[in-house]
Order: C-alpha cells, then structure tokens, then sequence
C-alpha cells in the first residue's frame, strides 16, 4: 500500500519518461493522452493532486470525481484499465495514483490519436512509430515466416538439411524420434508448414537448396566483404551467395576463418607457438546465429552481410529492433521476442542457439572472459549492426586467405 512518504519520494524524483504530475482529475483529458502515452511504451505513473513544480496538495475525491475518470477511460481503444490507488494526503485530501503498464495490443489510442511519450513530454506519435506499433501487433498472427511459400513443395527442399536438423534435435532430447525421415512428416514435426498443410517461408528459408529461391526470395542471401583500411573504399574480396540460413551460416563462418588473423604466441618451455583466433569463435558463432534469426526476411532486398575492416569486424542484419528493445536493453536481462520465432526454434533445435534472449549477453560474457571489449550493437537505416573492435595487430599470419592475397606466416608474438 503507498504512503504519502512513498509519493513524497516519488515526487522528489520529478517529471520524466514514466512519470506525469497533475494538479487535479480538471486536467483528466490531458492525463489521459500520457496514460495513452504510456501505455504504448513500457510503463508509467500518473499522480493526480502534484502540483508541476513537485507540491503534494491532494485534492477532494468524491464518487462524482471517479464516476468522471471512468468515463474518460472510456475513450481508449484498444480498451486500457489503468491502475487507481488513492493516498492519503494532508487536509483530508487524497492523491490518486494511476498506473498502465505496456498495453497488450498496442498502439493504444485515446479518442482516436495515438500518443508517445518524450522524455517528460507527451505529444502525438509520429506516423512511423504507429506503423511499427501496427506491424508489431500483426506480428503474433500474420508474419513473412508464417506465409505459404506459393509454388513450393517439399521437394524443392534440401532434405539432408532437414534430416540433420531433426537428428540433432532428436540427439538434443529437444523433439521426440517420429519414426520417419519423410520430408512432409519433418516439416510437420518441426511447425514448418502452414494452412492445409502447405509449406511455410520459413521452411525456404530455412532449408531450400543453394540458389533454389532465386527469383522468388531474394532475400535469402549472404553478403561478405574485405575491406582495405577502414572505410569501405576498397575491395580485397567481395562476394554473394543465395541459399537457406544453415547454409549461409556455414559460409559466413568459413569467410571468417580465412580472413581473420590468428594471433600468435611463444610458451615458455614450449618449442612450439600456440595460435589462437583473434576473437572468440563462439562469440562469433552466436552473432552469425542472431543475425540470421532475428532479421527482417520480408525486405526482399535483404541480407545478411559480414564486413572485415583493419580494425573492425561488422555482422550486419537487414531490419529494427522490435517490441521496444534497444542496444542498452540487449546487453541486460530483456524478455526473448524473437522476430521470427519458428525459424529461431528450428535454430535452437538444431543447437545453434540454446536459450532465446541471451545471446548478445552471452557474446558479452565471452569477449570478457577472452579480455576484450563487448562489441557494439547499433540500430539505424533499417539494419543492425553488431561491430566487434580487433584487438590490435597481428604479425600477419592468417588462418586461410583472402580474394586476390595470399597470406604468409612468421612466427612472434602479437604487438599491441
């Protein structure tokens, strides 16, 4: 139960992103666009009887000044139920305290106007967060993943991909052994198919054959590129290829292994040099995952692309950050809503990814352990993009080779 020391203390914090002062329910019309406000975010307090400059004055409540609130109330679609407390105040006043939290089905209108929330301000949303608030709700029911793939047809499929996944799962003790390795039967047991028994997107994007989905799916492609330097000025390799995700996830990894360098160095008592990867091969690994799982497929210019730089690596995905996650939040405890969820479960079927929503806390952790900086997470122009900073120079040996260079080896340690 909140006391009027708890609002006291509130209040001293004043006016912010998830808290509004009014002086009285005669401001109940503009309380309600914050309360919409709010609700189109995470989560707010409204405290009825603050004065904007922080006085807790109360006011008089009476049935009529309820009857009124509820009333008002009236006004959001889809319908919102504010929490009401009423504390006692001085002078036999009380403050009414009401609290929403994210709405279920959001965007949230009061008297037809969406509103958003700005720091300590809340004025009407702009037209592109509403439209990503309405694709975000369409999300639970209509999706690119969850689409028939028109025209296809199980053997337009790589069912070595499919038998594999199903095996590794059944390994996994994550999917019960159906008896059968008929490609319909996996695609069913995996929730790949759709309607009447049709075959999903997501099923083609997760196992069609390598340039089967040209023309109709463009978007399943991987773009990978060296750069000279640090801007993307010059190419040292650049390359493309189309195919399902387990597949593109392979050769992003391969082009990985051969152009990032190996650091190498001398053991004590050792003749031998102990080479190791100048990042974490898991770190990396989970990044690939993410990026593959989490991007928009339904941009047909889409992809996934991995650029090298001197002294830089990016692993970029087409597509926003969804369901009001940022870089901040993604790099702490965060709710898993994965954008794709029937491809992020084949993906962890698979053993790929093991627990949704932790894998840029997991990167973290083992660039850490490894003594390096967390890579930096940034979402802008349409894309994601996850940049991990090279740790120094090497001596110039290489694992493998780049396009057009062939990489030599000495021994030594690395500088920096």
């Amino acid at each position: 139960m909140t006391t009027l020391a708890d609002l006291r203390e509130w209040v001293a914090r004043g006016e912010s992103a998830t808290l509004e002062f009014k002086q009285s329910t005669a401001e109940k019309e503009r309380a309600c666009r914050t309360l919409c406000a709010f609700a189109n975010a995470e989560v707010g307090l409204l405290l009825f009887g603050v004065t904007p400059a922080g006085g807790v004055v109360g006011q008089q409540v009476n049935d009529r000044t309820l009857e009124e609130l509820a009333q008002a109330f009236q006004q959001f679609e889809p319908p919102l139920f504010p929490q009401l407390e009423r504390v006692a105040a001085e002078g036999g006043r009380e403050v009414l305290a009401l609290r929403v939290a994210r709405a279920a089905r959001a965007p949230v209108a009061f008297r037809g106007v969406p509103y958003e929330r700005t720091l300590n301000t809340t004025r009407v949303m702009a037209r592109d967060t509403y439209q990503r608030l309405l694709l975000e709700e369409l999300h639970a029911v209509q999706r690119w993943e969850n689409q028939p793939a028109e025209g296809w047809e199980a053997s337009r499929l790589d069912a070595r991909e499919l038998v594999l996944t199903l095996e590794e799962a059944i390994r996994r003790g994550r999917i019960d052994d159906p008896g059968t390795r008929e490609p319909m039967e996996i695609l069913r047991g995996l929730g790949l198919l759709v309607g009447a028994g049709q075959v999903s997107r997501a099923a083609v994007a997760l196992f069609c054959k390598d340039e089967v989905p040209l023309p109709d799916f463009p978007q399943l492609l991987l773009k990978v590129a060296r750069f000279k330097g640090v801007e993307r000025d010059e190419f040292l390799d650049n390359r493309q290829f189309h195919g399902n995700a387990f597949a593109l996830m392979r050769r992003a990894e391969r082009f990985l292994i051969e152009s990032l360098p190996v650091a190498g160095r001398i053991i004590p008592g050792h003749m031998e040099r102990e080479d190791t990867p100048l990042l974490p091969v898991e770190a990396l690994r989970e990044a690939l995952a993410n990026a593959f799982v989490h991007r928009d497929y339904a941009i047909g210019g889409g992809s996934v692309a991995v650029a090298r730089y001197d002294d830089r690596l990016e692993i970029i995905s087409t597509g926003d950050l969804h369901f009001g996650l940022t870089p901040e939040i993604l790099f702490r405890e965060h709710e898993s809503r994965p954008w794709n969820p029937m491809i992020a479960r084949a993906f962890y079927l698979r053993g790929i990814i093991e627990t949704w929503g932790r894998g840029t806390l997991k990167i973290a952790r083992l660039m850490k352990e490894a003594g390096l900086e967390a890579p930096r997470l940034v979402a802008q122009a349409g894309a994601v993009t996850l940049t991990f900073a090279l740790p120094g120079k090497t001596s110039g040996k290489t694992s493998g080779k780049t396009s057009g260079k062939t990489s030599g080896k000495t021994s030594g340690k690395t500088s920096g």
